[in-house]
């Protein structure tokens, strides 16, 4: 049999990258620090009530009454379990993340969409971004950004940016031939295209792509614990390794919580703009 030596020839990458990008890795660091700490500040400052009530009064205005009851009884039950803080570190980590994979996703579905060559590319990435394990990304973000909630911020990009990626170009790319053509005998150039027929038309669809991004940004946000992210994955880490089963019981719950409210508030979104 051949000996093929990708381990080894992976090691050898990461280790130029280490070696050479140094300072690249190190600004993103501080920058990403900056921001998720940002947030976290955001969320912090105020006493729990005021953020729940805007959170609830949020999702009144973009969904409806009963998402709003269900936003302010299941923070409400969150604060009860003394979870608050690490829930709102955790809420800072996925938008965070979520809005990187957006930025980063979005724009590659939007080329992936006008191009059949970058299509084919992204195409088997996309596939390999969305089928290898979630812990092996934890791997060479350590090893760039050492411990702590950046390289879980970006683990959970790189695992949550495919549904964005995917969802745009599709969505593009069903928007009616006919439509199409009829925008083009109006004259319309192929930036007006672009935005004012195309992204309109396909905004449902890239909205069902930013709720399953999300979605992942947050499952993916428990996993980074493992790394040294602070919230609510290293609570349901401790329940496991130092088996306090009520702790980890109740920050699963927080977990289903707030996945349920953001999961709630997205689909909205892509329903209103339906």
């Amino acid at each position: 049999m051949i000996d093929l030596p990708i381990g080894s020839t992976f090691e050898l990458i990461v280790e130029w990258l280490q070696n050479n990008l140094e300072p690249f890795f190190d600004a993103i660091s501080n920058i990403l620090t900056f921001i998720i700490s940002g947030f976290e500040n955001i969320f912090l400052f105020p006493p729990s009530i005021v953020i729940i009530i805007i959170l609830s009064l949020l999702a009144w205005k973009l969904s409806d009454r009963r998402i709003a009851i269900f936003t302010f009884i299941g923070l409400g039950l969150i604060v009860g379990m003394e979870l608050w803080e690490e829930t709102m570190q955790t809420l800072a980590l996925v938008i965070v993340s979520a809005l990187v994979a957006l930025l980063i996703g979005v724009p590659l579905g939007i080329w992936a969409s006008r191009n059949n060559v970058v299509d084919r590319i992204l195409r088997p990435i996309l596939d390999f971004m969305q089928t290898m394990p979630a812990f092996v990304y934890l791997i060479p973000a350590v090893l760039f950004f050492k411990m702590g909630k950046v390289p879980g911020a970006v683990a959970t990009v790189i695992f949550a940016t495919p549904p964005v990626v995917r969802l745009t170009n599709l969505g593009i790319r069903q928007v009616p031939t006919d439509v199409i053509e009829a925008a083009k005998s109006f004259g319309s150039t192929s930036r007006q295209m672009l935005f004012k027929v195309q992204l309109p038309m396909a905004l449902p669809t890239i909205l069902a792509g930013v709720n399953q991004t999300i979605m992942l940004s947050l499952s993916m946000v428990v996993i980074a614990a493992m790394i040294g992210a602070k919230g609510l994955g290293e609570k349901v880490l401790t329940g496991i390794t130092q088996l306090e089963i009520g702790l980890g019981f109740e920050s699963g719950v927080s977990v289903v919580i707030l996945a349920m409210i953001l999961d709630r508030i997205t689909q909205a979104l892509g329903k209103t703009a339906e």
